[in-house]
């Protein structure tokens, strides 16, 4: 499965691969990783992008690295996502180290949900954010998310659930 390209203003959402790892592996080191499930070591963080790869196979989508057209720089991880073990399809972020506050997540998230909504057909969708993950917090009230509630994952512990406005509800 090849996932599309999706274009905005400042990001280009398109599928991950391994020239990507050294910006996965570097996130995936840092302390800005510990809601997601880091630190990790670089064996780990090698099987993350291969889940991320592998959720498009699996699902027949995923979540895209987001690329900085100005610089072509890997700024985040963005997109559906529904792995075993979820409580239902989700729209996930993470942004690398360094670009956190330039309203990237923002950007790729609105067009990710536009993605899911549009193409996929999907009715509604979740984010499922660490409790303490403020940034994340606010970024899902930002996009008109209204929390509903805990779920508790087997590895990543309390997640709080916030739910997007459905389809029609954006028009």
């Amino acid at each position: 499965m090849t996932p599309p390209v999706i274009e905005t203003e400042r990001l280009r959402l398109r599928g991950l691969g391994e020239a990507d790892f050294p910006a996965i592996a570097a996130f995936y080191k840092s302390d800005r990783s510990r809601f997601v499930g880091g630190p990790a070591s670089k064996e780990q963080s090698w099987r993350f992008l291969a889940g991320e790869i592998g959720h498009w196979t699996l699902r027949g989508y995923g979540r895209w690295g987001v690329e900085e057209k100005s610089s072509g720089k890997l700024v985040g991880v963005v997109g559906p996502w529904n792995p075993h073990g979820w409580p239902e399809p989700e729209l996930g972020w993470d942004l690398m180290n360094g670009f956190e506050g330039k309203g990237y997540a923002t950007e790729a998230a609105l067009a990710s949900r536009d993605y899911v909504y549009n193409t996929l057909g999907w009715k509604t969708a979740i984010s499922l954010v660490a409790l303490g993950n403020h940034g994340s917090a606010a970024l899902a009230k930002r996009l008109g998310c209204v929390a509903e509630g805990i779920y508790d994952h087997e590895r990543h512990g309390k997640l709080e659930i916030y739910r997007h406005p459905a389809p029609e509800a954006l028009k």
